[in-house]
């Protein structure tokens, strides 16, 4: 299977698009929750807690994602993608059809989450 490049070019803009429309949605229920016990319960104000550390979680890791597809971008440009960054052998298209944004290739995935 050989790797088509404009494909995870197509790839990797579409989901930097999609993140980026989440983004300007989901930005609302980040903010800082009302603490007057006259105006709500303290069961709602914890709901509202709670819903809003989950929000701030999804932006980071929206923000984590978009991160890693601008890199992948620069390395489309650069004439580096597709390769693993640990070994430097060729990334399994299948894996980068997958996670158009991988850096590294089954084998240096695997080790690295299993010295972690």
């Amino acid at each position: 299977m050989e790797l088509d490049l404009e494909k995870c070019r197509q790839q990797l803009l579409a989901l930097q698009a999609e993140l980026r429309d989440v983004a300007e949605t989901g930005d609302a229920a980040t903010a800082t929750v009302e603490l007057d016990q006259t105006r709500v319960g303290r069961l709602s104000r914890m709901d509202a807690m709670q819903a809003q550390a989950m929000s701030l979680e999804a932006r980071r890791r929206r923000e984590d994602t978009l991160r890693r597809v601008a890199a992948a971008l620069r390395r489309l440009d650069g004439g580096d993608y597709g390769y693993c960054a640990g070994c430097d052998e060729p990334v399994d298209p299948r894996r980068l059809e997958f996670d158009p944004a991988a850096t590294h290739c089954i084998s240096c995935a695997t080790a690295m989450d299993g010295s972690s």
